[in-house]
């Protein structure tokens, strides 16, 4: 019977969806790195849901459902009502009851991405909600932001620099900022990206499927 008890318990272990957290300041690309990474995803197989967070609205969740790159049924809206990481590290139950009723109504689902909202440098992902995540920011916010350091850029398992494009456009020495964050993160994980065209997306895509869902 506790064999049995053992056995029942492993399975549901192994078929719960991974869950990968997508963090960063506001306005840093974390929507559209999603809405990037859902057809790259999808291209490889894999099977997905989306939980959105937003403090009093569903505006990211919406633009989601409206984008026509997802099942909208298949994307869940968590309103924190309060500052951000608090649903995603000191009180995440929302956001995994939101996940569970995701795996409960898609039974093959296979990953979970949850956005944050839009936060501070602070901001990181408590790991009773996630098994792994990223953090984005954006050179329009400044080359100096890797030098900042910050919880959320120090402690991701991945640091997404967006919006590389733009650099030329607002003064910023993406070399520069791209070796300082490699610098403050011994080793780290960065990954240089422009949401909009695609680029850097196939590599982050390679990195979540390699982390959470160990293809290579």
């Amino acid at each position: 019977m506790l064999q049995d008890i053992k056995s029942t318990t492993a399975a549901k272990k192994v078929s719960a969806a991974a869950r990968v957290g997508i963090g960063g300041p506001v306005g840093s690309g974390k929507t559209a790195l999603i809405e990037a990474l859902i057809p790259e995803l999808q291209r490889r197989g894999v099977d997905l849901a989306v939980v959105t967070n937003d403090l009093v609205t569903k505006e990211d969740a919406e633009r989601l459902r409206r984008s026509g790159l997802i099942d909208p049924a298949r994307v869940s809206a968590v309103e924190a009502g309060a500052c951000p990481h608090t649903v995603i590290r000191e009180d995440p139950t929302l956001n995994i009851a939101a996940g569970d009723d995701l795996e409960a109504k898609f039974p093959g689902v296979e990953l979970i991405l949850f956005e944050s909202g839009g936060d501070n440098l602070a901001s990181t992902f408590s790991l009773d909600l996630v098994d792994w995540w990223i953090f984005v920011i954006d050179v329009a916010g400044g080359d100096d932001i890797p030098r900042k350091k910050g919880p959320g850029l120090l402690r991701c398992d991945l640091l997404v620099v967006n919006k590389v494009d733009l650099a030329p456009y607002v003064g910023v020495n993406l070399d520069q900022m791209l070796a300082d964050a490699d610098r403050v993160r011994n080793g780290r994980a960065v990954i240089a990206s422009n949401a909009r065209s695609g680029q850097g997306v196939e590599a982050i895509a390679d990195a979540i499927l390699a982390a959470v869902l160990f293809r290579v």
